[in-house]
C-alpha cells in the first residue's frame, strides 16, 4: 500500500504504515516533493510549485509502493525576488537539506530517494543527484524534460515546454485538477509569451514580463491536469525499476530513460525545459 496524503500536500502515514510497507519491499524508494514559494502572476498562489510537486508525488504514491515525504516548500527562486511574497533560500542549503534527507532514510534503511522536483530554478538539484550516484548510492530527480514532453503531448497540451514557462497552460491545468480552490479569477485573460530569455539567470524574470506570467494560462483545463498526471505517473515506472532493480515491464528503452533521470540531464532536468 502506497502513502497516503491528507489535505494533498501531507503524507498521513503512522509509524506503522511505514514499518508495514517496508517489510514488503526488499528495496524502499521514498519521494520528496520539492516547491518553492514564489509568484506565480494575480491568479496562482505563491505555493504553486509546492502543490504540483505534491501533486505529481501523490499521483506516483497511489501506483507504486513509495515512502511518500512532506515537501521541501521553499527553494532556490532568486529569479523572482522583484515581486512581494517570493522568498528564497541559498542552491548549498538546499543541496545540504536533499542530501541530510537521503542520509536519515538509508540509516532508516529507505536506499533510493526521488526528488520530485516542481520548481525549474533548483537547478542544484541536478547536481545533488548526480554526487550521490557518483558515491554509489540510489538517488533521482524527476520528471525528466522528456517526461513533461511525453505528458504535454498527451494531454493535448498546446503550449511548448519553452513557451510554457511560469503560471502558464501546464501549471495552470495541474491546480485546475488537482486543487482548484487555490486559483483567483484572472488566468483566463492573463496571457503572455517571452521565449527568448537568454539574460534570465543574470536579469531575472522581471526583465522579461511585467505580470510574472511567461504562459498562456487561458489554455489550461481540470481535463489536462488529469491527464498530465496520469501521464507522469506512467513514466515514473521506468525511474521505480531503475532504483528498485526490477525491470517494471519498462524494457531497453525505459530503462535508458530512467537512467537519463537519475542523472538529471543537466539543468534542464530540473522541472523541464526552463519552466521557472
Amino acid at each position: 500500500m502506497s502513502g497516503s496524503t491528507t489535505g494533498g500536500v501531507m503524507p498521513a502515514d503512522t509509524t506503522e504504515d511505514v514499518r508495514r510497507r517496508g517489510a514488503e519491499q526488499a528495496r524502499q524508494v521514498a519521494v520528496l516533493p520539492v516547491g518553492s514559494y514564489e509568484q506565480h502572476g494575480p491568479y496562482l498562489p505563491l505555493a504553486t510549485d509546492t502543490l504540483v510537486a505534491c501533486a505529481v508525488a501523490r499521483e506516483i504514491a497511489a501506483a507504486y509502493p513509495v515512502h511518500l515525504l512532506p515537501p521541501v516548500t521553499i527553494s532556490c527562486s532568486h529569479e523572482h525576488a522583484a515581486w512581494p511574497g517570493t522568498v528564497s533560500i541559498s542552491a548549498t542549503t538546499l543541496h545540504a537539506v536533499v542530501r541530510d534527507i537521503a542520509g536519515s532514510l538509508r540509516r532508516s534503511g529507505v536506499e533510493a530517494l526521488v526528488v520530485v522536483n516542481g520548481h525549474g530554478g533548483n537547478y542544484v538539484l541536478g547536481n545533488v543527484v548526480q554526487e550521490a550516484c557518483a558515491r554509489g548510492e540510489r538517488m533521482a530527480l524527476f520528471p525528466a524534460p522528456e517526461d513533461w514532453e511525453e505528458a504535454r503531448v498527451r494531454a493535448g497540451v498546446v503550449s511548448s515546454l519553452l513557451t510554457d514557462m511560469h503560471a502558464g497552460e501546464i501549471e495552470t491545468s495541474v491546480l485546475l485538477h488537482a486543487c482548484p480552490e487555490f486559483l483567483r479569477p484572472g488566468y483566463e485573460s492573463s496571457d503572455f509569451v517571452a521565449d527568448d530569455r537568454r539574460h534570465l539567470l543574470s536579469l531575472g524574470m522581471s526583465a522579461y514580463t511585467d505580470s510574472g506570467v511567461i504562459g498562456r494560462p487561458s489554455l489550461g483545463s481540470a481535463e489536462k491536469g488529469k491527464e498530465l498526471l496520469a501521464s507522469l505517473a506512467d513514466s515514473f515506472g521506468a525511474c521505480f525499476g531503475l532504483l528498485t532493480g526490477a525491470d517494471g515491464g519498462t524494457g531497453t528503452q525505459g530503462a535508458a530513460r530512467a537512467g537519463g533521470a537519475a542523472r538529471a540531464g543537466g539543468a534542464a532536468g530540473a522541472a523541464g525545459s526552463e519552466r521557472a
